[in-house]
């Protein structure tokens, strides 16, 4: 039996049984031997379902496949932002950025081929070559403040320096938005950061003002991410998810919240209900959320629920590996064209009469996969825990007990078929743990999360992020964070 593919062990066990059959029609076998041979058979069927899948290989096709390798999803209304790239980005420049363009003439005075002098032969067009190079210039300015005494009442008096140069030394914003942009959205390390600055203009800033420059911009958009969260409470559908985050060498969990141009992301030391408790939107939230299935998502019954598609394509093809059961294989077509047709619709949803077909569509396929699984043999009485099941049975009886959720997104326009808008959003923060490793202090974790949100949905707007943080340490934000 170690040398047998899983194809000729379920030959095997199709022609024990075959022989079993033709037995009991040829009364070869007592009633006492039918019922143990019947109870074997189930068990054998239960147990190989479960085995086939244990070593039925998982790859990028029938499990965590990443969302950026899946087809654009187009089954919902389009959002600014839904598609994670957000519209174009506009051609606005740096503040701190100037252009120094110059044109010279290159004259042609004598023939390369005869030595005709042509000075005086005119031009009868050009041919242009560019080249572009940049040059970092650090700007030094100085403010001396004249101090005099005054005759009369002997005051010293002092003059007034800018409000924006508090004390002896600072550094301007744009410099401060280069080194967040470097360490946030490039995701620079601290010492690399330091480095690069002092080859450009020759001065070492200490990580710790690295990090201040850091907080601050946090605490600036303190506000910001208030009005945001407000704003998304507004919103027909919200993408949810949550993914692990290393803070202080323990684990702790980013959960994002993305709809139309906002995305929001916040750290919490719990993945489940605790952390969707007291970051408090769901709760306070009437829409529509669409998530992967998770459980603590569904203990809200006040929000409507769509479930992900991809997750559950992903799931159908390790079925259809592991056992090759019709059903599965039905139900993942039937999604998918559902999908396709959702997509090339006008009001990206089905008509009554498609919807209630594919409804029972829907149906039959579960019915068939009902048949076609090994039955569960029944719990022995006092028997503790939940019995052992195979993927494909608890497949089967997720898809039974959120029919609804699953096929929403064919009937409400806002819905799309997946999640990948919240698992884009995510992807970022899990590059920033590989180079990084983790973050050291949970304050500046929970500032990465802020000020990555910040800078996603200006993305989503077509901010650069340069000039988006620009914007904010300048205080030019209205709700939504733009200008």
């Amino acid at each position: 039996m170690a040398s047998l593919d899983k194809t000729s062990v379920r030959s095997e066990v199709s022609r024990l049984k075959t022989d079993f059959e033709k037995l009991c029609t040829e009364g070869k076998m007592t009633s006492e031997g039918k019922a143990l041979m019947a109870s074997m058979f189930m068990i054998i069927e239960l147990i190989l379902s479960i085995f086939l899948e244990k070593t039925t290989q998982k790859d990028n096709k029938n499990s965590s496949k990443p969302s950026s390798q899946t087809e654009k999803d187009e089954s919902s209304l389009g959002q600014p932002g839904s598609n994670s790239k957000g519209k174009h980005e506009n051609e606005n420049l740096a503040k701190n950025t100037r252009i120094n363009e110059k044109v010279t003439l290159s004259k042609v005075s004598l023939c390369d081929v005869c030595a005709e002098d042509l000075s005086d032969v005119p031009c009868t067009h050009h041919e242009r070559r560019t080249k572009i190079d940049i040059i970092f210039e650090k700007v030094v300015e100085h403010v001396d403040a004249e101090v005099k005494h005054c005759p009369t009442c002997e005051a010293t008096v002092k003059g007034q320096f800018p409000a924006d140069m508090p004390g002896p030394l600072q550094y301007g914003d744009g410099l401060k938005a280069f080194m967040i942009n470097l360490l946030v959205c490039q995701m620079v390390s601290l010492n690399r950061v330091q480095k690069l600055v002092r080859s450009l203009i020759g001065v070492v800033i200490a990580e710790a003002t690295l990090l201040k420059f850091v907080f601050r911009l946090n605490q600036a958009l303190a506000a910001w991410e208030l009005q945001a969260t407000e704003q998304i409470l507004k919103a027909p559908t919200i993408h949810v998810d949550e993914t692990s985050f290393r803070v202080d060498r323990k684990n702790h969990w980013i959960h994002v919240y993305s709809s139309g141009n906002i995305t929001l992301k916040f750290l919490h030391r719990k993945r489940g209900k605790e952390a969707i408790e007291s970051i408090n939107i769901i709760p306070r939230y009437d829409g529509k959320i669409i998530h992967d299935c998770w459980a603590s998502y569904l203990s809200y019954p006040h929000c409507g629920h769509g479930l992900c598609g991809s997750h559950l394509l992903r799931e159908l093809e390790f079925i259809i590996d592991a056992h090759g059961y019709i059903w599965a294989l039905n139900m993942k077509r039937l999604l998918q064209d559902t999908c396709t047709k959702v997509s090339k619709s006008a009001d990206k949803k089905l008509d009554d009469k498609d919807l209630d077909n594919l409804q029972k569509h829907y149906r039959n396929i579960l019915t068939c996969g009902a048949k076609e699984l090994p039955v569960i043999p029944p719990k022995p009485s006092g028997k503790r825990g939940k019995l052992a099941k195979s993927d494909a049975h608890n497949l089967l009886e997720r898809l039974q007990v959120h029919q609804a959720s699953v096929l929403l997104f064919a009937k409400d326009p806002y819905v799309s078929f997946t999640n990948n808008r919240a698992e884009r959003d995510l992807r970022m923060s899990k590059v920033k743990q590989k180079v990084s490793g983790c973050f050291r202090s949970e304050v500046y974790a929970r500032a990465y999360c802020r000020i990555s949100s910040y800078l996603q949905t200006m993305a989503n707007k077509g901010y650069n992020p340069l000039i988006a943080i620009q914007m904010a340490l300048a205080g030019e934000l209205d709700s939504t964070g733009g200008e």
